[in-house]
């Protein structure tokens, strides 16, 4: 028999639904302003008659952005740097945070002390450039001219998720990776077979994290990739949204469509691969975060 609700909880459940119900329309209206902006005519968009629903549907700047070579160069950029940049990462940060996890480590408090002060104190962003310039000749002198490359290995770490796989390592038992040893497995067979099945809600979620920030990864890429033809997505929405902005460039503009409308199309469509995958990692992220965060 359910518990009748008293007053207070149900004020209190209708104000959070409601404030909940106001705060996701509000995040879900940009991104359907975005749809409708980018499929509208060209008057309805300039003149800012566009509310919710498009007006004067038409899908040329849709047909203009995937004619545009260099947006497909742009997305497979970026599709490499995801997916290279999250294995490298992932894999760093599950080796660092099984590491430090390890009450036998010497020097563990250091160690660990170590990784959350960067997170304290940054170095500062004129450091960090002369660290990847540095590391940027390094490359170089070994043969890799490809800057994507610096982009994925040089900006591997980070202090949050190791943290959070740290957590969720130190919450294993201890019983369970003992058994492993006197059966005979090694450190990696004891990572590979027992830590990454037992916290696989928390390395998903990491993943999550890792493939989000390198998929929306703009400053750093556009700081050191010279290369044109190597620039991601962000970037070049960036680019394209500086050419399309300046009156002299659009000066002789008369397509049926407005300039914005391709820049919302490409807006559109750096979102929906985060939203197709976004849903099948749903369901460990909660879980992962809890799994991390707290420690026991």
């Amino acid at each position: 028999m359910k518990r009748k609700l008293e007053i207070s909880e149900l004020i209190f459940k209708v104000i959070s639904y409601t404030l909940l119900t106001v705060f996701a329309l509000g995040c879900l209206y940009p991104f359907l302003y975005a749809i409708s902006a980018s499929i509208s005519g060209r008057h309805a968009v300039e003149y800012g008659e566009i509310v919710l629903f498009p007006k004067d549907v038409q899908f040329d700047a849709f047909s203009q952005m995937f004619g545009d070579n260099m947006f497909w160069n742009a997305y497979s950029n970026t599709l490499f740097l995801t997916f290279y940049g999250t294995l490298w990462a992932l894999g760093v940060a599950i080796l660092g945070a099984y590491a430090l996890s390890k009450k036998r480590l010497l020097f563990r408090k250091f160690f660990n002390f170590y990784l959350v002060f960067t997170m304290w104190f940054a170095a500062g962003i004129v450091p960090q450039y002369l660290n990847y310039l540095a590391t940027k000749d390094v490359f170089n002198s070994m043969g890799i001219t490809d800057d994507k490359w610096l982009v994925v290995i040089a900006m591997g770490m980070a202090a949050m998720n190791i943290i959070l796989l740290r957590n969720a390592f130190e919450n294993v038992p201890g019983e369970i990776e003992e058994a492993a040893i006197v059966d005979g497995a090694s450190e990696f067979q004891v990572l590979q077979k027992v830590f990454i099945p037992m916290s696989k809600s928390t390395i998903a979620t990491v993943a999550l994290f890792f493939a989000i920030s390198r998929w929306n990864g703009y400053f750093w890429a556009r700081q050191m990739i010279s290369n044109q033809n190597e620039h991601p997505l962000q970037v070049f929405i960036r680019l394209r949204l500086e050419q399309y902005t300046d009156p002299e460039a659009m000066a002789g503009w008369n397509y049926s469509y407005a300039s914005d409308s391709v820049i919302y199309a490409l807006i559109v469509c750096s979102i929906v691969p985060i939203l197709i995958i976004y849903p099948f990692i749903q369901k460990y992220f909660a879980k992962g975060v809890n799994v991390g965060g707290v420690k026991e």
